[in-house]
């Protein structure tokens, strides 16, 4: 729906999403829209049918939430003359977080992670990587990064906002530095800031995506409440001169929530064994000799690659893999263990399955709580503002108890069999 001053896009989680018209020229772009053929969670929609939404849908979300986390965070801030968020630099600090928001995802393959290992390697790509690092296997994130920075979408973005792309790319990416001191502001750093809304602990892209999933997929792990973790949202200068995010102390239970809602959903949803055995289908079809399917370097390429893309590739390939997944016919799960590591160790029935003929497929996967940020990255802090009492300001990990009580990562580690073989396969770990 148009409006005086830019349009709005009705979403089913966030409401009227309001763009404007420097913005709408982004969300219009082919690489953006490309998006809408992506299913936000790969094959769970198998297991959980509701769950057809799209990276699109997701991103816009997370847009949209970009602009209010910062508007919460900074809108009150005195480190610049007058009020950060209405000045001219704020407005464009304010912009730039919500278009790298909106970009975090553009480098998806078709049902998202599950055809990363199609990818080339990085250096077909053209973009930066660590000065004599190996030439690794390209990962969505690469895309992205080429897509911000070498794609038509850079251009655009220079020719419609007062920062370049690789303004927005830096905040998307550590490993990608800004050009020049856009992000310092009267002394103090703010790409910290706006680094932690676009990938942390407490991040837009997990608040809108736990909400979405949970949704979408009827699980309600996801309910968590976002309105109140932004409405808290706030900064701290810390002895390096870096404005970095933190939360006011009253939202700390929400955050609590926040993330044990994300490793609860991990669990249940995102590592559900049905969407789980299709993925392994997948891979070992990429990885065997028979797959000619590959993810093009060439960027006007990628675009045409998406969900019906790939889809189409396997419904014209007569490997047996590829037929099982268009088919519907995926492995049966015949072991489950879940705990600590020690306690799901599988191998002795994969060597007997092995052993006796049957064709194993194993999948394994560790779910653990957020624990903070990598060496080098500021932590997010806690302000705790007690009345009548000095203010405290906490690193997060130091502010929770949350850390302490899910130590432990809970792990799960599945054998699928095929389903002919099922019967004489559970008789052979029952004798």
């Amino acid at each position: 729906m148009s409006t005086g001053q830019g349009f709005e896009i009705r979403d089913p989680i966030h409401g009227a999403v309001r763009v404007s018209w420097q913005e709408r020229v982004i969300v219009d772009h082919p690489f953006v829209q490309r998006l809408r053929g992506i299913r936000q969670l790969g094959f769970s929609h198998l297991p959980f049918p509701g769950a057809t939404h799209s990276r699109y849908a997701h991103s816009v979300g997370a847009f949209h939430l970009a602009g209010k986390a910062f508007d919460s965070a900074l809108g009150g801030s005195a480190l610049v003359q007058g009020e950060l968020v209405t000045s001219e630099r704020g407005r464009a600090l304010r912009d730039v977080v919500r278009l790298a928001a909106l970009c975090h995802d553009l480098g998806h393959a078709p049902f998202s992670h599950a055809a990363e290992f199609a990818m080339p390697p990085v250096s077909a790509l053209g973009i930066e990587r660590a000065a004599g690092g190996p030439d690794r296997q390209a990962t969505h994130e690469d895309y992205t990064v080429a897509i911000l920075t070498r794609s038509s979408l850079a251009q655009t973005i220079a020719d419609n906002f007062p920062f370049s792309p690789r303004h927005v790319a830096s905040l998307i990416s550590p490993e990608i530095t800004p050009p020049d001191d856009f992000f310092i502001l009267d002394g103090l750093d703010h790409r910290p800031l706006l680094s932690q809304l676009i990938s942390s602990d407490l991040d837009v892209d997990r608040m809108d995506y736990l909400v979405r999933d949970s949704t979408f997929t009827g699980a309600r792990y996801g309910a968590i409440d976002t309105d109140w973790l932004i409405s808290h949202l706030s900064f701290h200068v810390d002895e390096q001169q870096r404005v970095c995010l933190a939360l006011e102390r009253p939202a700390i239970l929400a955050l609590d929530d926040f993330l044990i809602a994300r490793f609860h959903m991990f669990l249940m949803v995102y590592f559900h064994q049905k969407s789980i055995a299709y993925e392994k289908m997948l891979e070992r079809y990429m990885r065997s000799p028979d797959c000619d399917y590959r993810l093009p370097a060439d960027l006007d390429e990628w675009l045409w690659c998406d969900d019906a893309h790939l889809v189409s590739h396997l419904r014209n390939s007569t490997s047996e893999w590829a037929r099982r997944i268009v088919q519907m016919r995926p492995y049966k799960l015949l072991v489950e263990a879940h705990g600590r590591l020690d306690q799901v160790d599988v191998s002795a029935h994969h060597q007997a399955l092995q052993a006796a003929g049957v064709d194993v497929m194993e999948a394994g996967t560790r779910g653990a709580l957020a624990r903070g940020p990598k060496p080098g990255v500021p932590p997010i802090y806690v302000l705790d503002r007690p009345r009548g009492l000095p203010e405290q300001v906490l690193p997060l990990d130091r502010a929770t108890t949350v850390f302490e009580r899910y130590q432990d990562e809970h792990c799960i580690a599945r054998l699928y069999v095929p389903r002919r073989e099922f019967e004489r396969a559970s008789g052979l770990l029952a004798g």
